[in-house]
């Protein structure tokens, strides 16, 4: 079990909606003396805070893996200590835009406690509100350390030398009043990371395209960046992705940019029909960027003149505080794209006291409710049945990692037609169980017939070929209007 009695405190990294619910589950349990949730922003929100003023130059080095690009601080050699305030970037600002609005019906963006005050699809400040309410409203505020982050988690032995270990946090504060970083030490029985994976851009390697972006400086950016169309009247752009944020920024930019508005994507998605929307021109993969600013694709077409090429390739997990040296292995493997022997995507076999919550795509806000019920129980001690063994557990990863290269797909990619997502739910209830008959400890929530059949049917983008579906007010659904659709054998899930 979660290292049992032992475990009385417990650190959660970050304060987004991971962190929310994760704070709410552990207090629940009622068998914490400390918890502590440390967000390294102003407030709680985690990925849906909104910075309207960000850096355009500010761009991942294409094929950087976020080792590269986001290396942990050197940490002062004596602490406590207060030094000069940090000037290294940590991909901090979060992906954003003014007219961001949620892919997910709010059923499923909600906690089973507490609905979204409108839906389906709401605007980005909707869930931002959501989730520092969702602190006040289980009294878990207390437990926030804003403007904190930490910079160092090392596994250290328990003072009982009973074979069981604790954390030590390293944690950097910035005092804008004197301009000074304050670091200081704290000790844990237990962490959960739930500082989620939007935040250090990736951008693929392309020919050419290291030496473009040196020559052309501020040219090419990634939708982490973009905020509005109103930058981009006018210009000719190329977006690059047709997955939500490429659909998104492609869509919008026709009012402003000169038309059409390119989009390389490299397959076609489920809402796509035949032929691009008026005032898009659809391209392929991108095969080459020559120093006179042409741009080659695949198919030996070029565009010449383009003031803005936008890359909506999404993010790479990132953990610069994870001390390797100090815990005997990597979290993350980037080259598989996979946690480091993890199980169920939440637990982690060499670390009984550690666990994650918010990484797989699935059900969001939702998904992340089961899995932090089931880590507070099992921290707890309550867990009514326990987890499977080490080689039970190795076998999963193995056979996951075996199922999922033959497929091409990502290891942490849960889908929803083939009943993997009940499936990976399931376990978690096994795993909780009930609360105490005096009320200590959450219940997972039940996959009700009503969030089942949201997820199916409301869509947020208009499917291809579907002219004759209706919007939410009766008449033909436009661009970018959410419908009722039929389900349809696809992963619904897939634009998360």
């Amino acid at each position: 079990m979660g290292g049992g009695n032992k475990i009385k405190s417990v650190a959660v990294i970050g304060a987004g909606a991971a962190g929310a619910v994760t704070a709410a589950a552990l207090k629940a349990e009622e068998a914490f003396d400390v918890i502590r949730v440390f967000e390294r922003r102003e407030c709680a929100g985690g990925t849906w805070i909104y910075d309207a003023a960000v850096q355009p130059h500010l761009l991942a080095r294409p094929g950087a893996l976020p080792a590269e690009l986001d290396p942990p601080l050197e940490i002062p050699q004596n602490l406590p200590a207060v030094a000069r305030p940090n000037k290294q970037e940590r991909f901090s600002t979060t992906p954003i835009y003014s007219s961001l609005t949620t892919n997910v019906p709010e059923i499923a963006m909600s906690f089973s406690d507490a609905r979204f005050p409108y839906g389906p699809f709401a605007p980005h400040h909707i869930p931002r509100q959501y989730i520092e309410n969702y602190f006040a409203l289980h009294n878990t505020d207390s437990f926030l350390v804003l403007s904190t982050t930490v910079e160092d988690v090392s596994k250290i032995n328990h003072p009982s030398n009973d074979g069981s270990t604790q954390w030590k946090l390293t944690l950097r504060k910035y005092d804008a009043l004197q301009d000074v970083d304050i670091w200081w030490e704290e000790i844990f029985d237990a962490v959960i990371l739930a500082n989620g994976h939007y935040s250090v851009p990736t951008i693929p390697y392309v020919k050419g395209l290291e030496d473009y972006t040196k020559k052309y400086p501020g040219r090419v950016v990634h939708s982490k960046t973009y905020r509005s169309p109103i930058l981009y009247k006018s210009k000719r752009v190329l977006v690059i992705g047709n997955s939500a944020s490429g659909t998104d920024l492609s869509r919008e930019l026709i009012s402003t940019a000169q038309l059409p508005v390119y989009q390389s994507k490299r397959s076609k998605t489920w809402w796509e029909g035949d032929e691009p929307p008026a005032g898009i021109e659809w391209k392929p993969v991108i095969k080459e960027y020559l120093s006179d600013g042409r741009i080659l694709f695949e198919d030996g077409t070029y565009l010449d003149d383009i003031d803005t090429v936008i890359y909506c390739t999404g993010y790479k997990p990132s953990y610069p505080f994870w001390n390797i040296e100090k815990n005997g292995q990597p979290l993350w493997d980037d080259r598989k794209g996979k946690l480091v022997k993890s199980y169920w995507h939440t637990f982690f076999q060499d670390f009984p006291n550690l666990g994650i919550v918010g990484l797989p795509r699935v059900l969001t806000f939702r998904s992340f409710e089961y899995q932090a019920i089931a880590l507070a129980r099992l921290f707890a001690n309550r867990n009514p049945v326990p987890l499977p063994s080490l080689l039970e557990q190795q076998a999963w990863e193995d056979r996951r990692e075996e199922i999922r290269r033959q497929e091409h797909r990502k290891f942490h990619d849960i889908t929803w037609e083939d009943g993997e997502t009940h499936e990976w739910l399931q376990g978690f209830l096994k795993w909780s169980g009930l609360g105490t008959l005096t009320g200590q400890g959450r219940i997972p929530p039940p996959l009700t017939k009503e969030m089942v059949w949201a997820i199916e049917n409301l869509k947020k983008y208009r499917p291809g070929g579907d002219d004759g579906k209706k919007g939410s007010n009766g008449k033909s659904a436009g661009l970018n209007e959410w419908i009722v659709v039929e389900s349809r054998k696809r992963d619904v899930l897939g634009f998360i």
